[in-house]
């Protein structure tokens, strides 16, 4: 799994109308798609299958979604010019396990 993970180049795009957020991760093995209102708790179904309940904070230039369920994690996502910078902390007992990724802004 880890291996695939670090082979995939995902593309990730993320909008905003209205009160309404999306982020969809493109990927040659699965697309995801989440639609949700900031500060407010929605169900939501991972990439690898989990389903949780999900509450999305923004924080200056981090967007951060906290994920309820049978693993919690905590996904950061910083943005810093044309940098986004993914930060997943997967919580389990008393186990962390910490995941960090670059993304470079596509030029259009």
């Amino acid at each position: 799994m880890r291996k695939m993970a670090n082979m995939a180049k995902p593309t990730i795009e993320i909008s905003v109308d209205g009160d309404n957020w999306t982020i969809k991760t493109i990927t040659t093995i699965k697309t995801t798609e989440i639609t949700f209102k900031l500060n407010e708790e929605f169900n939501e179904t991972t990439a690898d299958g989990r389903k949780v309940k999900s509450i999305a904070r923004l924080d200056g230039n981090r967007l951060d979604i906290d994920q309820k369920g049978d693993c919690n994690s905590l996904i950061s996502r910083e943005f810093d010019g044309n940098t986004m910078t993914l930060k997943l902390v997967a919580y389990e007992g008393d186990k962390e396990v910490t995941c960090t990724r670059k993304y470079l802004k596509a030029e259009t």
